[in-house]
């Protein structure tokens, strides 16, 4: 079977974990977990990066740094991954759930506006949900498939609304927007993953970048569980939501090859894109001309008279290929059903007709070239 996509652990994983147990440091404590920050730090042009045990924890701990309330509203794309939505549920806030653009696929800049002036009104410093009567406290624009959101705009809109902004950019490390590196688009805070299917991954994990130092200072407070000295004195209720070493110590070892492995998914990419963009009923994932994607999946969308997703997933599989649908959006979830929403014309649209493909790092060529056939001769 050719997977959908597993990690290249082909550098130094396997030497910094040995020096971990070596060492005697395998949890919190240790040499890996600085060194990871400071590396993803000045990968992604942030000041400074917090390690967290996951990406899902480093959103939660982001939403209660920057102020978010239980009741609160948090506007989000719904074409996310659940753990979005889910992070905001931990902080005790509501989902306010936006349709997306076509040629980004992610949140909509001038349907955020269009909402922002019909559907809240000022309070004081609030901006207050005029049907709910909920304040909405943030912006939680999410990098689709590691390709940026329009941010310039969005930004515009959080600094006149006075919103906070926390990007879930979790598998867009190596992305550039207006040539710019995910840590300087404008957002308060922005969240990174490292989850196993990522594009550089330490098993587990995720990071929070700034570059406001008090407010990196207090996340990294909040994920070690809010303790002020060795007499183990808390301040208030934190969370264990710190990175190991053991992680940090795979992650590191990917990071030191980070924008090879990123390039690999961009070739991966254009080759489908060059092979299957003439296909009947074939659509490419978005590259709008504003950013540089870091092209964590490959894919094509599907309509007539190409046959729905499901069949050519079954032919893929019937190859010896893996073939995968994509997000179901927050707005079917039974757990947000009751969230506020917009229209979602464009969502609805596209989410059933994705089809994503083996991208692995280190896919050869000769294995995408079987994938490119097999697809081709499916739509023939």
């Amino acid at each position: 079977m050719i997977p959908l996509s597993t990690p290249d652990l082909s550098g130094n994983e396997a030497r910094y974990l040995q020096q971990c147990i070596e060492d005697g440091f395998v949890s919190t404590a240790g040499a890996f977990v600085p060194r990871i920050e400071e590396m993803v730090a000045l990968h992604s042009g942030a000041r400074q990066a917090v390690a967290t045990a996951s990406g899902t924890c480093a959103l939660h701990v982001g939403l209660v740094a920057l102020g978010v309330k239980p009741d609160d509203l948090v506007i989000l794309p719904s074409y996310t991954f659940i753990a979005s939505a889910n992070a905001i549920s931990h902080a005790g806030a509501i989902p306010w759930l936006f349709d997306i653009s076509a040629d980004s696929w992610t949140l909509d800049p001038k349907l955020l506006a269009a909402k922002l002036e019909s559907e809240t009104r000022r309070v004081g410093p609030d901006i207050i949900h005029k049907v709910s009567g909920r304040r909405v406290s943030a912006i939680m624009p999410v990098y689709a498939l590691g390709m940026p959101a329009d941010m310039e705009p969005i930004v515009l809109l959080a600094r006149h609304y006075r919103l906070p902004v926390l990007a879930d950019a979790a598998a867009a490390l190596g992305a550039t927007y207006m040539g710019k590196p995910i840590g300087r688009l404008g957002a308060d805070l922005s969240m990174i993953s490292f989850n196993g299917n990522k594009t550089v991954t330490s098993g587990g994990g995720g990071a929070l970048l700034g570059d406001n130092l008090e407010l990196m200072g207090f996340v990294k407070h909040l994920v070690s569980t809010a303790r002020t000295g060795e007499d183990y004195t808390h301040d208030r209720v934190g969370y264990n939501y710190r990175m190991t070493n053991i992680e940090a110590a795979v992650g590191s070892a990917q990071m030191e090859r980070a924008d090879s492995l990123v390039a690999a998914k961009r070739r991966i990419r254009a080759a489908y894109d060059d092979a299957l963009s003439e296909l009947p009923g074939v659509g490419l994932f978005p590259s709008p001309p504003w950013a540089d994607g870091a092209c964590w999946f490959s894919g094509i969308t599907l309509a007539p008279p190409a046959p729905p997703p499901e069949r050519l997933r079954q032919i893929l599989r019937e190859s010896g290929i893996e073939g995968r649908p994509f997000w179901k959006p927050m707005h079917l979830q039974p757990p947000y059903q009751d969230a506020p929403r917009t229209e979602m014309p464009v969502t609805d649209d596209i989410w059933k007709r994705v089809l994503t493909l083996p991208c692995s790092t280190h896919l050869s060529s000769a294995d995408q070239a079987k994938v490119i056939v097999v697809v081709k001769e499916s739509l023939a």
